[in-house]
Formats: structure tokens, sequence, C-alpha cells
């Protein structure tokens, strides 16, 4: 029975509810106890895998399934089940089908783009190849820049002494700050762009900080690898075969370019709309869900199949993704409808940490709350949260409030990195990088690295660009 909750859950609840259901629920009148369930989904996802893996790898889906219905069943009780079941059809056919096959269309692409050959792992060319990586990440994402870039650099150093530092830098700016130009580069954004958020509001307003953090990463990766090198000298034959450089899968990025078209036709198009289930669906948008399926059978078609073996691809992670996210959206309904409450709800301690003495957004705040949060739970509904919290209309955010968005935008994706748990790439890169022979630091002990390197280059992020 908790199966088949489960994959309903996985296939019709989720994303984004606040729109049908939070105007039902009064923010004003609910408890605390209406947020357990968000915080407990999201403790999950963070303890789980490191506590009880194998319970956590063979019943995830049960659990989502199980936070959810602790909001559920009390929302279908005290509104009716016909207010959750419109709720429940609203986010699947507006957001939540939108959300997963975009993320299934990156994923599948990414996944056949294979960097074949070997690269001399010294400073310069590791800098390159993180500074690749980086851009790469915000076209076909975090996890598929991750999953391209990081065997060739382990590749490129595995006749290293010392390679640790190249993989942690690797996870800073690979798997986390560089997916911030896009709302293809991390699910975050992406959410902004479904809420209303112009695709390329995120290229103009977060190139600046982007660039600064991106750049100082780059350059002190660069100073402590030449300083290593130089140190360590060659000391190791290299075990890999010196073939010369060359990449396989082109078609996907054609692919890539289809996928942009499609998200950019989406938002500019206008071909009419129907109702479904009681739910206003524009055809320009189905158009676009229809192009990622496309572009997904095609990109599995045209792919040789030896490009996803080299590369470790497997359905595991987005299938992973479909069923946390349904339970992580439906239990984040009461917490959108408290926040929108504001001063008059449960969160009213948290309103006032981001809001100055004469009522206006405390900007720094809002960049290191949602980091914070986003270092250990998941960064989308972090985002969700705190766009919610600077009151939610796209519109006034991207204008009078456009850094506050992007302080909030720029702390849910840059901050990820802060912890192996805070985006889900972090791990796999360094489950790729301990079976490939690197000693990766603990949990606590890439923390320290993170800590070192990290929490001062956002300190002095936050003086430069969001009012210190």
């Amino acid at each position: 029975m908790l199966r088949v909750m489960s994959l309903a859950l996985a296939a019709a609840l989720t994303l984004l509810p606040e729109a049908a259901f939070a105007a039902e629920l009064d923010g004003r009148s609910l408890g605390f106890i209406w947020a357990l369930p968000f915080a407990g989904i999201l403790l999950s996802i963070a303890l789980f895998p490191l506590l009880a893996p194998e319970v956590w790898g063979h019943h995830q889906g049960k659990i989502a399934a199980l936070w959810g219905l602790l909001v559920l069943v009390p929302m279908a009780l005290s509104e009716g089940p016909t207010t959750a079941l419109h709720t429940l059809a609203h986010t699947a056919f507006l957001e939540y089908i939108p959300f997963i096959l975009l993320l299934l269309a990156l994923f599948t692409v990414a996944g056949g783009i294979l960097v074949r050959g070997n690269i001399h792992g010294a400073p310069v060319t590791n800098t390159v190849l993180l500074a690749i990586g980086t851009v790469l990440a915000s076209f076909i994402g975090t996890t598929g820049a991750s999953m391209v870039m990081i065997r060739p650099v382990l590749r490129a150093n595995d006749d290293r002494r010392h390679n640790v530092h190249v993989v942690v830098f690797f996870i800073f700016l690979v798997s986390n700050v560089g997916g911030s130009l896009t709302p293809l580069g991390d699910p975050p954004l992406f959410l902004g762009f479904l809420r209303g958020v112009d695709f390329f509001w995120t290229t103009r307003h977060l190139l600046p900080s982007t660039l600064f953090v991106s750049g100082l990463l780059l350059a002190l990766f660069f100073l402590v690898d030449r300083f290593i090198y130089k140190k360590e000298g060659r000391t190791r034959p290299d075990p890999t075969p010196d073939n010369p450089v060359r990449i396989d899968g082109g078609i996907n990025f054609v692919l890539i370019a289809v996928i942009i078209g499609a998200i950019l036709m989406s938002a500019t198009v206008d071909l009419g709309r129907f109702t479904l289930a009681g739910s206003e669906i524009e055809v320009a948008n189905m158009v676009r869900d229809l192009i990622m399926i496309a572009v997904t059978a095609v990109s599995l078609a045209l792919t040789p199949k030896a490009n996803r073996f080299d590369n470790g691809f497997s359905w595991g992670p987005i299938l992973e993704v479909a069923k946390l996210f349904a339970g992580i959206f439906i239990t984040i309904i009461p917490a959108l409808a408290m926040l929108k409450a504001g001063a008059s709800g449960a969160f009213a301690p948290l309103v006032a940490l981001v809001t100055n003495p004469d009522g206006s957004a405390n900007n720094a705040a809002y960049f290191w709350l949602a980091g914070g949060l986003s270092s250990f739970l998941d960064n989308a509904p972090t985002y969700l949260v705190f766009f919610e919290l600077a009151g939610g209309d796209p519109q006034a955010l991207m204008t009078k409030g456009a850094l506050t968005l992007a302080a909030v935008s720029a702390g849910a994706v840059f901050m990820g990195a802060n912890s192996y748990i805070g985006n889900a790439p972090n791990f796999m890169v360094y489950a790729i990088a301990r079976e490939g022979g690197v000693k990766m630091p603990s949990f606590f002990g890439y923390m320290l690295w993170s800590g070192a390197i990290l929490l001062p280059t956002f300190l002095i992020a936050t003086l430069v660009f969001f009012g210190g």
C-alpha cells in the first residue's frame, strides 16, 4: 500500500501548490505543527543517507510518501477532498510535470556527452578544466556538468600524489556556483522561472556576483594547486593511456539548444489555453513539455550506448529526484501559506530577521539565511520559502526587489557547496572520486575546507553585492 501511495505521490502531488491552495488555507491560523512534515522530510534527506544509507536507498519513496500524507490527509479533512484534488491536479499539470521533464531532458542529454582521452593535470590545465565546467553548468545543469567533467578531471590528475583539493574545488565551482546564470543551471532557478521570473533575468542580475565568486575561487585554486604541484613534483607515472582528447555525443549539444529554444518559446509565444481538471493549461507550455520528451528520446536513440556506460549513467538519480520532490513540495503547502501571512503568521520571527527597522528588505540576511539552509537542506524548496517570504510577486521582485531576489538566488545556489548534502551533485562527485582512488575528506572534513575557503568568499561577496 505504501508503494502505491509513493508512486501516486511521485506522479501527481508536488510542486508549487501555493497558487491553488494557499488562498484556501489561512496561514494566519496555522501553528508550527503544520510545518513539521516539511522540516521532517528535509531532515530525512539530510540525515538518512549518512546514518542509515541502506534504509534510505530502499525506502526513500515510502518515507517521502509518509511525510506527504501527514499534510495531505489533514488537508483533505479540513478543507475537503475536492479542494485537495484540484490542488494536486494544478501542481501536477502546471508545475511538477514541466519541472521533472526539464530535469529528465538535461540529465539524459548530459549523460550522452563523453570526454575521452588524457589531459595532464598541471595547475593551468586544471584551472581551465574547472572554468569550462563552471560555464557548462549553467547550460546543462550542475548535475550534468559534474557528470561530464569529473572523470576527465580525475584522469588528468591520477598521477598526482595530492589531488583532493582538485575535487573539492570542483564541487565548489562546477557542482554549485557555476549553475547560477540560467534557469537550466540549478533547480531553484527553474522554479523561479516557473513562478514568472524571466529566463535572462538571472543572467543579467547574477552575472556580476557569479563572475566575482567563481573568479576568486579559480584564482585561489590556481595558487593552491601551483603550490602543491611544485612541492610534490611528478612522483608517480601516469596510469592513463596518453590518447588524444575528443568529445563524443555531439548531437547532444544540438539538443541542448533545442531545450533552451523550447523554454524561451513557452515564455514568449501565446498559443492559447484550455482547462483540464480545474487548471488552466497554456498550449505553449504543453508543447514545451512534449519537446522535452522528444529530446530525451532522440538523445537515447542517437547517442552511442558506450558513452553512457563510460559516464556511469543510470536512471537512479532522476527517479530519486522525482520521488523526493513529490514529498517535499506537498509538505511545503502549509509553510508557504504561513509565509504568505507574513508578520501575522507563525513565521513572524523569520520575517523580522530579513526585515530592516525601516521595513525594507535586509538583503544580506536573505543571502545568508537562504544559503545557510541550502547548505544542508534541498536548495529548491529553500529558494521557494524565501521567494515567498520576499513577497512572492515575480514582477515586483524582478524590479524594485531585484537585489532581494538576487540575494535569495545566489544564496540558494552558491551555498549548496558548503556541505556534501547541500546539492545533489556534491555527493555524486564525492562517490565517483572515492571510487577513482581519491582520499576524499569526511563529511566534517569537507566542511573544514568549505568553512576556510567559501565562508570568507561569501562574506566578501555580501559586502560587495548585498549591502553588507
